[in-house]
């Protein structure tokens, strides 16, 4: 195997660990750049994109992750939205 063999694999584990997972994170896109991995896309909450970052460097030890990852406030509005 080789290193990039060893990259994928590692990275296709942690794509089944985030879906998966308690976190079931499928927004997550994960790419290779250089010689780092990048998370990139929306996630629920910041507790699921620390936990996702969390697993992530667990995944991933001794490649450089990079992130890109934003908080997608799904929670109904608790007030009405005011049109001018």
């Amino acid at each position: 195997m080789t290193g990039s063999d060893t990259v994928e694999y590692r990275i296709a584990h942690l794509r089944d660990r985030l879906a998966g997972g308690a976190i079931a994170e499928l927004g997550v896109r994960i790419e290779v750049r250089g010689d780092s991995v990048l998370l990139s896309g929306t996630v629920a909450s910041a507790a699921s994109r620390n936990e996702i970052l969390r697993i992530a460097k667990e995944e991933l030890a001794g490649i450089p992750v990079r992130e890109d990852l934003f908080v997608v406030c799904s929670d109904a509005p608790d007030h009405p939205e005011e049109l001018a």
